[in-house]
């Protein structure tokens, strides 16, 4: 029996990093690295790790959310997630933290969190060892994503650590095609646009 390659199992893509190819035809994800954090029969979910909010940074938004701070907290930026539910906020760190009720696990080593403890927690004497914030996820419904795939909207790789949390956001593209042994000037060219 022949499968179809664009049928998936449940959590196939869970802690895979999507990268945005130039058929993508959606400006908001031009260029972008998604880590997908769940995918089901019925929907999925993913960070956009690579797309800083602006000037926004970590001590900014603390500051603003009345988080207590007992560290000099870093000047990072503050990502977008994805246009869904833009004025929520997702945390994806290591798993040095983790919270029973509240921490999702995505993957070996990472998790997600998306309650006020994880920003205390990274504001703390302990932080997590690697950490992003970002506001905002992107959300597909059923067969969406396994579609857009099938349509070579985008391509699939795995995650490490040095990608996922590193600061030089306008370089994780390049460096995630490059784990695929791809080049952005391979893809223009076989995108047909110039």
């Amino acid at each position: 029996m022949e499968t179809n390659p664009t049928q998936f199992e449940p959590d196939y893509l869970t802690g895979k990093l999507l990268i945005a190819s130039p058929l993508i035809g959606d400006p908001r994800f031009d260029r972008s690295v998604i880590l997908v954090c769940a995918h089901g029969d019925d929907a999925a979910m993913g960070i956009v790790i690579n797309k800083p909010l602006g000037d926004l940074t970590l001590p900014t938004l603390f500051e603003q959310l009345g988080v207590k701070c007992e560290i000099e907290v870093p000047e990072r930026a503050v990502l977008f997630g994805g246009p869904v539910d833009r004025d929520r906020g997702f945390v994806l760190h290591t798993d040095d933290y983790s919270s029973e009720d509240t921490t999702f696990g995505i993957g070996p080593g990472i998790g997600l969190t998306a309650t006020k403890d994880i920003l205390e927690a990274m504001a703390s004497s302990s932080p997590p060892r690697h950490s992003l914030l970002a506001l905002g996820y992107a959300g597909w419904s059923e067969g969406q994503l396994e579609d857009e795939i099938g349509q070579n909207a985008w391509l699939v790789t795995e995650p490490d650590d040095a990608l996922l949390f590193a600061e030089d956001h306008a370089l994780k593209w390049q460096k995630a095609l490059k784990k695929l042994g791809v080049t952005p000037e391979f893809l223009t060219a076989t995108s047909g646009h110039a």
